[in-house]
């Protein structure tokens, strides 16, 4: 399935050209240029996501991903009352019944706010099963991530000017887009 994904510019440059937009097949970037022209030979079979003023930017790499993931608990949003709404770590955490359950779910939550900023790439290894488990299903990398490019993966960012993240792709499919 052919996307085109209409952004104001492709990132990090500044100078980038107004209109621009990438073609996704699949997994990986078919073409990326201006608009109009990839509007025109890929437009009748490609799907459009217009992004505004997005720019498409490669995903973001977490450094820290295992200490977020295997150091903290991200509380479930049931659970706001009693424990709130940031990462639990040091005595709090300690103080949880932490079973490989609650692990997961945790990990899941937290893989979530990192795709909320635009993450598609982690620094593992991860050793504890669950939270491994939560991070592949999720088709994360455990590695930089390279620039958009013509052949290259599809795994990217729509971000505003301001770094608001308006969507994650991970190998061509949407795994976060802002409401």
């Amino acid at each position: 399935m052919l996307t085109l994904h209409r952004v104001r510019g492709v990132g990090p440059s500044e100078d980038v050209a107004l209109g621009h937009a990438a073609v996704v097949d699949g997994t990986r970037f078919a073409a990326i240029g201006p608009y109009e022209d990839l509007l025109a030979a890929y437009g009748e079979r490609a799907r459009v996501r217009d992004w505004g003023d997005g720019i498409l930017t490669p995903g973001r790499f977490e450094p820290d991903a295992v200490a977020l993931l295997e150091s903290a608990y991200w509380p479930d949003p049931r659970e706001a009352d009693t424990l709130g709404t940031e990462p639990l770590t040091g005595p709090a955490l300690a103080a949880l019944d932490m079973t490989d359950t609650r692990w997961g779910a945790s990990a899941r939550r937290g893989v979530q706010r990192l795709l909320a900023t635009g993450t598609t790439a982690l620094a593992g290894p991860f050793t504890h099963p669950a939270v491994r488990t939560a991070v592949v299903r999720l088709g994360l990398r455990d590695r930089p991530v390279a620039p958009p490019r013509a052949g290259g993966e599809a795994d990217f960012a729509v971000l505003t000017s301001d770094g608001t993240c308006l969507a994650t792709a991970i190998g061509g499919r949407l795994v976060y887009r802002r409401r």
